[in-house]
């Protein structure tokens, strides 16, 4: 994994928010601290970790950016996901195994991020254990599943969801047995495709964190310590990870999941 990009990062806030919390959560990350500033005149950082009346959000700086990128999973598309999803026909649901067991799934998925695909295996009944290696993102993600826990509606959700701030790859490493029952994986890819429109977060990410160069050494990892299989979402036509061809894959129409099974999941 590249380092992150933390040279071009700032710390700020709001005038609506206390900002001595902030100022502590840069101590905690080696970041500077630039007090309350409005994010289109920022010119000295291109992204800030934002903290305002809504939380803490990745916000990219000047005139024009789009909004903040945060984990926002009591509201927006994860909590309409919650409320009105698919159940256990999700594309994500199908490739971890939802549909061929009735016995909750302790899954581990080794790359966090946002939270998204977590939050909503969480809200069918799975037990997630999340690890995010950005001290950067794993801040984002803590504070949405704080925010999270205040909500009736995700609350119990997000009691079935435990963060760690580890690398992954390290911590998979230092394992030993049968881990969890499947492990969840989701790199970033190199993009290559200069012309296509990448997603907000997308652009944040890769900025932050760079692209995930160490995905196949993670994927040998996870089939040494996942108990039933290991689930690799990607774009729909990017190559297999690790020139690892899985047994069967669930498809969508922007992207799918590569399944390695390891043995057949318990039906009850």
């Amino acid at each position: 994994m590249p380092a992150p990009l933390t040279e071009s990062v700032a710390v700020a806030c709001s005038d609506l928010v206390e900002s001595l919390p902030l100022r502590e959560l840069a101590q905690q990350l080696q970041l500077p601290f630039i007090g309350i500033a409005d994010p289109r005149h920022v010119k000295n950082f291109d992204i800030l970790l934002y903290g305002d009346r809504d939380g803490l959000g990745l916000q990219v700086t000047g005139k024009g950016a789009p909004g903040p990128v945060r984990a926002d999973l009591s509201s927006g598309k994860a909590g309409y996901r919650l409320e009105h999803g698919g159940g256990t026909g999700q594309l994500v649901a199908r490739a971890v195994g939802l549909k061929k067991t009735r016995r909750p799934l302790h899954v581990l998925d080794a790359t966090a991020g946002l939270g998204q695909d977590a939050f909503v295996l969480a809200g069918l009944g799975c037990r997630v254990t999340l690890i995010e290696r950005s001290p950067i993102v794993h801040a984002v993600l803590a504070d949405g599943l704080l925010r999270a826990r205040l909500n009736p509606l995700t609350a119990p959700v997000v009691e079935r969801m435990t963060l760690i701030g580890r690398d992954s790859l390290r911590w998979l490493e230092q394992a030993e047995g049968e881990i969890a029952d499947v492990i969840y994986l989701d790199p970033m890819f190199p993009h290559r495709d200069k012309s296509a429109l990448v997603k907000k977060e997308m652009r944040v990410f890769r900025h932050l964190v760079g692209d995930d160069e160490d995905a196949p050494a993670l994927l040998a990892a996870a089939l040494e310590h996942a108990a039933y299989r290991v689930v690799v979402k990607r774009p729909r036509k990017a190559p297999v990870l690790g020139d690892r061809e899985p047994a069967t894959r669930v498809e969508g129409k922007t992207s799918r999941y590569d399944i390695y099974p390891i043995r057949a999941l318990p039906p009850a």
